[in-house]
Order: C-alpha cells, then structure tokens, then sequence
C-alpha cells in the first residue's frame, strides 16, 4: 500500500511566490492510497530538503537545507532551519515521511517558495499623480511605460504594491487576478506588496506596462470617517526582474521617466461606487506603439516610510459567478434583478447601445414594499455604478476598485436604446478555501448554515468587516473575535486572521487598550470629535479580541507562533485592565457591552468584568503553553482574585447574578467565574429566564456565541435545541423564514408587525449572529480540537443528537487532513460513521451502549451515558442503543 506526501504548504500557502519570513514553516498531508481501509497510520518521521537549484533535489541534495531524519509525528509548522536564505530568491524543496513501523514512505512532488525583497532591493520611485484640488472623488490614474527585453526570458516576477489600490498590466494582459490590491493595513505603519509570474506575457523584444491607480482605502473614502485618512494621493511602486536564460538578469521598476493621464475611471471609490466613461479609454494603451505623447510625466513621491512587506494572508478575489433568478420592469421602466443570494462584490454587464448611451447599475440588500430597492439603510454610500458606451459591440463593464452590498440590482438605461446581452455578479472576498460542510436533515438549519458561509463571505474582504453595503465596512474587533471559531471551521482563515491580528497589534493604544475596529482607520480620531456619547477608552469583548482571536487560531490549526507574536501585546492588554479596575471590578464605561440585545440590558460593568477575568484566564493558558511559566501562576492566580471579586460583587446566595439577563449566565458560566454550587444555580436561573421568555433568546452580539455552548455543556442541551429550532421572533429561524441568505446586524433588522428597523443602523449581511455555526460543529455534530494536542492533532469527536435533527453529514479539512462524520438515529439506535486523516488520533465519546464496532476501535469505558473509545486514522462505523438521557427531542 502505498503512502503519499500531499498537500504541501509553506506559511499556509501552496507554491507562495513571496513570503514575509526568513524562517519559513512546512506543512503537509499524508494519505494512504487506500485512505478508508487504512487504520492507525501515524507519521514516525519526516525528513525536509531544500535547495535553490530544483536539479539538486533530484540528487536528494537540499544545499540549504537537510533536515536529517526528524523523529516526530508532527507534520504542521515545521520551521526551517537551514542556511540564511537571500533575499529576491527561488527555493525548493520537497519531504519525505516514514510511518508507525518505520517503513519508508518515498518523497513528496517538488514545492518552491519566493524569499522577499530587502529595503535595499526595490530601486524604483513611488509614482502617482499630485491632485491640486482634494476633491471628494477623483479620477483613477492611467500610467504606463515601454521597454525592450533583449533576450530570451527564462523568468520574470513582478512586484508591485501601492498607496492605494492598483491594477497592472502587460502587453493587453492583465497581471494576476487580485482584487483591491495590495489589501487594506494601517498605510501609516506598513503595506504589503506582492509578486506574480509574469514570464508567460513578456517576450523578446518590445513590451509595455500598465497600471491604474485607484484611491482605494488610502485615501478614498473609509466608513463613515471620510476621505484622505492616511493620505492625499495615491501613489505605486513596481518593480519587475527578469532572469534571462543565460543566467543574466536585469530589473525594470517604476520611475520618472512613467507616462500618466486621466482615462475613462471619473472616480472608483469603496463607499461611492464607480463612474467610468469608455468613450475616453486609451485603446492600446497597454500595448508596444501607444502615442502616449499627449500624456504628462507621472510625479514621483518620497520613498514610504512605513514597513513594506510580503502579503501577509489570502488575496481578494472573485470567488463565484451568479446569474439573476428573476427580473422585472418597474413603472419608471427601470430593471430590477433578483441573483437569489445577498453578496458582495458587483454587477459586470456585456451591453450594445449608441455612443454616449447611459446605463446605471444600483444595487441593495432588499426590497421595500412597493417592490422598489430599499437602500435608506446605506446613509452616506452609494452603491451605484455609472457607465457610459462608446458605441462599440458587445461592451463589457464592471467596476475596478469599489464593492457593494447585494441581492438585487435596478438597472437604469438613460437613453432606452441599450440592448443587455448578459449579466452576471460578481462575489468576492479573501480567497479562505472552504474546509467545512454541513448537512442536517432540517432545511431550515440547512438554509441557516448556508446563511452563516454567505455572511461569512461578504465580509471577509482584507479584513473582517462589520458589514458590506453601509458607510461603515470597518474591521470591528469584537464581531471578529465571537465568530473566529465558526469561521475557523467554516474556511481556512489561518493566514487571514494572522493578517488580522497584525492590524489588531498595530492598533493597540500606548496604554494598552486593544482598538474596537482595525485597521484603525481614523476610527480613534474620530471617536475623539464625535458628539456620541457612547463612545469608551476600550470596550470589553472588542478589545479582549487580542487574546481570544490568537488561542482560537492556536486551537484550530495549532500555530503557535501567533502566540509568540501577540505575547508581549496580550500581556498589556491584561495589565491595562488591571490597571484600570477598581478592586479586580472593571468600570461600565465599554459602551457596546451586549450590543443589540433583545429586551435585556446587561449591566456594562458586569460584562467587563466578565470579559477581564476570561482574557487573564486565557492568558494564563497561553503562557503555559509557551512556557513563560512565572506568568503561568501570576496570571492563573490573577485570574482567581478575579473570580472571587466577580462573585462577591455581583452573585447573590441563590445564584442570581447582578443584571439577571441571559447573557450575565452565559457569560459567567463559559467563562468559569463560578463556583460548582453557584454554576448549577445559574444554569437553572438561565433555564428558567429562556423558558419565560417563551423558548425565546435576548443575547446579543457577545451572549449569542456561548448561549448554546453553555445550555449544552450543563445539562439544557434539549433548550439549546428549542432555541436552534425556535421560528419566532427573536430567532435565528426568524429571518430564514422570512427569506434571509445571509446573516443580518439585528435580530429585529425586519419584523413582520413594524416592518424595517431603523435605517441608521440595519445591514442585512452581518455576521456576529452567525457564531451559532460553531455550535453545530463543537455539539451538534461533535468536532472539536483537543488544547492539549491543538490542530486537529487529537481531534474529540462527541456528537449531541437531539430537537428536530435526526441526521448529520458533515466534513472538515483540518491542517491533519478531511475528518467525516455522520450520524443518524432511528427510534433508540444511534448510527455513526467516521473517517478520520493520516497522524491524528481521537477520542470518541458516542450516545448511549455502542452494540456494534467496525474498525480497531480501542474500547475506555462508559461515562455519563457514553461509550468511550479511542482510535486512530481510517474508516469507523457504529451502532448504539441510545434513551431519552442520550439526547432530547
């Protein structure tokens, strides 16, 4: 049976052409050839190889570096430790595995990975255009240059970054498939760059090179914050190398000597849409022989001053094609298209119509009720996209450097003249593969998972956003934190988070206060001129994101070095709110609190204090883990001192908690701030506080996460199921009744008796409601990484059957490989299948007496009406005798 090395990452990426490390990280997956008749299968060793000639590999020769045989069954972030690599530089390498018995299991096919640049490396200039007037929207810039290859190209790799947004093209091709490149990041400290292949659309001979320039989050307009936040003008700095077939190289970057102009983009801007023009395009402007005479000398800017770095995480980029369902003309004769599913992204329209015709595409999250769009909720955007034909055939639009908040669209032919040959949207977002897929045999969950992915999609875009339509679309810390555990099984958003969190820790206050939104955007600024009054120094659960958002990307994939990355700065986060209590009690100041809670005010210092105590107990944990073993005991007991003011402050003798709303029990008991006598009082008080409110939840952003996680967990797993289940509002089942595809920001964003909240503040595609999705998971289907062994190492697989839900099918790729798991029950049997990946072992814990075992299951024993057994890799199947303890109705 053969056994093979797939799957071969480096830094979470296959093949990266750049990466923003000297000490890159290796991952792989290892596979039997026959995977479901494969058990216990575990890697013994590994051996790496790598080399800057992909010739020496065959020779098993890695000159940089050979790791020797390595005894470890660890196959996720093995560090290199070879010699220094150099900058600007192609590598190879390939791995080799040994399994249980030691037999050898051959070498993987050859990966590559690209070294960065040094500060050194880039010889070009920052060109761009100095705008005279700062006008609101401004036009996109058109730059171009030509040059002559002398020689045969063996390679070429172009880098290219920008203050701003930025498309580039060679000889009519355009570079890459990015989206809103380099990516959002606080411009003031760093902006990332990054590198494609270009060989294939060079040659020998004459060449021209395009960009545009697009103000993009630098300074187009940001949230509700305005325009110009990091700066006046946007600039790029390009830089292609080319390595010739006789060894020679030679560099063509961007300098003074550019050409620029003014074309067809009138302005492209995040908030305001796109207008564009083709009547005043440049035809051939990206080609050899363009009289670009007529054009200026493009300015040049001093050099950035910030840290310029490798892209750190996935691209944006266009990730489905959606055709309309339906269409209808409305009185006015405008179009309305309905694609069937609330997105982000745009329209793209191929069209025939007159020089000079006028189309106008407005797109919106839902319809009101005369059937017209509803876009009140959008305050200062616009999410309309204006063209205008130059007569030619079959003309194809779509935006360059804006995105819009979507299900329908109202199409707008000024001149009636205009034929619609086809139309299609466009959804985007950062390239997160997807790893989970779920399946229940209730529709209505069904459509709710689809809800949580779809939200998910719309609003991780660079970062994640709150939502994707309104003025607003900033990087809130405490959405981001409550979902990074349905998201983290939802996609892979490995490299996306640690993305995240360099824009969290850039962010953080001199004092130590983690932010509520980042990148910052201006947000702090803003904050300090706002007449609201809900505004706060730092706000518990949004800030606390800085410790939570680590340990779960820790627990999912095992990386340990974004602990090591956020050490220093979790550990002020701590000290800060140390600092800032009074007796271990935190103060009400943290505004959002509970945000958009149902009915139920949760006491702002009581949650703070909450929140206080689970960030130290987290930070404790993560110093173990590390093995900072003095913080270890400062912070478990810093932690303790915490549990006890929060008792005697707020807790009374029967276990009332000040506040008494559901989300004080949630947040108290997930957290561990109760004694046994106390935590068994509280759940009842929980219990006794959904059951009234007619099976009914009021938790808001922060409760929701760990509502059903903790009825679970003490006992009420058949009122967690009453409230997955519950189709009244406030529920989850409420919007996907009423037609939802995504997740909305309220609970109440559209009821049936008022009809539409207020539009100040109502997205219907928001995903902090959605961190219900990692319930289903951790519970309903019963995946889960063990702390211990993080990663999906040793995976605990402990499904909770119960409500309306009488079958399972779900898969996750974890970083070990796919894990499957089904279940089904009839009547009292309980049916299970797993298949678990190569180099991981499990703890199952299945309902009820297991009465039948297919595989080398090693039987443990029984516990609280469960059978235990502990496997390893391969195929499983078995059938128990369950009753109504092992699972509610």
């Amino acid at each position: 049976m053969g056994i093979n090395v797939v799957r071969l990452l480096v830094e979470d990426e296959i093949n990266p052409l750049v990466i923003g490390t000297d000490r890159p990280r290796f991952s792989w997956n290892i596979e039997p050839d026959y995977p479901n008749k494969q058990w216990n299968l575990i890697q013994y060793a590994y051996r790496i190889l790598v080399a800057d000639n992909e010739e020496l590999l065959t020779e098993d020769n890695g000159n940089m570096w050979d790791s020797g045989k390595v005894i470890s069954d660890l196959s996720i972030y093995i560090t290199y430790n070879g010699m220094a690599l150099s900058p600007g530089t192609r590598y190879f390498y390939k791995i080799q595995t040994w399994h249980s018995d030691d037999e050898y299991c051959g070498w993987s096919d050859v990966g590559e990975f690209g070294t960065g640049l040094s500060t050194q490396d880039w010889s070009g200039d920052w060109i761009g255009r100095l705008d005279r007037e700062e006008k609101e929207l401004v036009p996109a810039s058109y730059m171009r240059q030509e040059l002559v290859v002398g020689k045969p190209i063996a390679r070429a790799v172009l880098y290219a970054t920008a203050l701003g947004t930025y498309e580039t093209w060679f000889n009519g091709y355009r570079v890459g498939d990015h989206i809103l490149a380099p990516g959002w990041t606080d411009y003031s400290q760093r902006a990332f760059y990054q590198a494609f292949d270009v060989t294939n659309i060079l040659h020998e001979g004459d060449n021209a090179w395009g960009i545009i320039l697009g103000t993009g989050w630098y300074s187009g307009n940001i949230g509700m914050m305005g325009t110009r936040i990091y700066g006046n003008h946007p600039s790029c700095l390009m830089q292609l190398q080319i390595e010739y077939q006789d060894g020679t190289n030679e560099i063509f970057c961007t300098d003074r000597s550019w050409r620029i102009s003014e074309g067809p983009i009138l302005y492209s801007d995040m908030i305001k849409g796109e207008s564009y023009d083709s009547r005043l395009e440049h035809e051939g402007w990206t080609l050899p022989g363009f009289n670009d005479s007529e054009w200026n000398s493009a300015d040049t800017f001093e050099s950035y001053s910030g840290v310029l770095q490798p892209q750190n995480g996935p691209p944006v980029r266009i990730i489905k094609d959606v055709a309309p369902i339906s269409s209808y003309v409305t009185e006015r004769g405008t179009t309305i298209y309905d694609f069937g599913q609330n997105m982000t992204g745009w329209t793209a329209i191929t069209v025939c119509g007159i020089a000079g015709s006028r189309i106008s595409i407005n797109h919106a999250e839902m319809l009101d009720q005369d059937g017209s769009l509803y876009t009140l909720n959008l305050r200062r955007a616009v999410q309309i996209c204006h063209y205008v034909l130059n007569g030619e055939d079959n003309q194809c639009f779509q935006p360059h450097f804006t995105f819009h908040g979507f299900r329908y669209i109202e199409i707008e032919d000024l001149n009636k003249d205009i034929t619609m040959i086809s139309i299609s949207a466009k959804a985007i977002h950062s390239d997160t593969p997807l790893t989970g897929e779920l399946t229940t045999s209730d529709e209505l969950v069904n459509k709710l998972i689809s809800n949580i992915q779809w939200g998910q999609r719309g609003n991780f875009l660079s970062v994640p956003t709150d939502c994707p339509q309104r003025d607003e679309r900033l990087g809130w810390t405490g959405d981001a934190q409550i979902f990074v555990r349905t998201a983290s099984y939802n996609m892979n958003v490995a490299g996306f988070f640690r993305k995240y969190m360099v824009d969290v820790l850039d962010a953080q206050s001199p004092e130590g206060a983690f932010p509520d939104v980042a990148p910052d955007a201006g947000w702090k600024v803003y904050k300090g001129i706002s007449s609201s009054k809900w505004f706060a120094p730092d706000n518990a659960g949004w800030g606390d994101a800085g410790v939570i958002i680590p340990w779960t990307i820790y627990l999912m994939y095992g990386d340990l070095e974004i602990l090591r990355t956020s050490y220093t700065a979790m550990k002020r986060w701590v000290d800060y709110l140390k600092k800032n209590s009074d007796g271990l009690i935190r103060p009400d100041y943290a505004n959002h609190a509970d945000w958009l809670s149902v009915g139920a005010d949760t006491p702002k210092d009581v949650l703070a204090t909450a929140y206080f105590g689970y960030s130290t107990a987290l930070f404790a944990r993560i110093a173990k883990v590390l093995g900072n073993h003095d913080d270890e005991r400062a912070y478990r007991q810093l932690f303790e001192q915490i549990r006890e003011s929060f008792i005697r402050a707020y807790v009374s003798a029967d276990g009332t908690i000040k506040g008494d709303t559901q989300t004080v029990y949630v947040l108290a008991l997930y957290f561990d701030l109760l004694t046994p006598e106390f935590k068994q009082k509280s759940a009842k008080r929980l219990e006794e506080l959904i059951v009234s409110n007619g099976d009914r939840l009021s938790t808001g952003f922060l409760g929701v996460g760990y509502l059903l996680p903790v009825l679970t967990e003490n006992g009420f797993g058949d009122l967690a199921y009453r409230l997955l289940h519950q189709e009244q509002f406030p529920s989850w089942l409420y919007s996907v009744k009423h037609g939802a595809t995504t997740i909305w920001e309220r609970w109440d964003g559209w009821t049936e008796e008022k009809g539409f909240q207020t539009p100040s503040m109502n997205s219907f595609n928001h995903y902090s409601l959605g961190s219900v999705g990692e319930w289903l998971y951790r519970y309903v289907v019963g995946i889960e990484p063990d702390d211990e062994q993080p990663g999906f190492k040793k995976i605990k697989i402990e499904p909770h059957p119960g409500g309306k839900l009488v079958s399972i099918n779900s898969k996750y790729q974890s970083p070990y490989g796919e894990i499957r798991v089904e279940w089904s029950r009839d009547k009292d049997r309980f049916h299970m299948s797993v298949n678990l990946p190569v180099n991981t072992h499990t703890e199952l814990r299945i309902p009820g007496e297991v009465i039948l075992a297919n595989g080398p299951a090693q039987f443990i024993g029984t516990e609280q009406n469960r059978s235990i057994f502990n496997v390893g890799s391969g195929s499983y199947t078995f059938e128990s005798v369950i009753s109504s303890e092992d699972f509610t109705e």
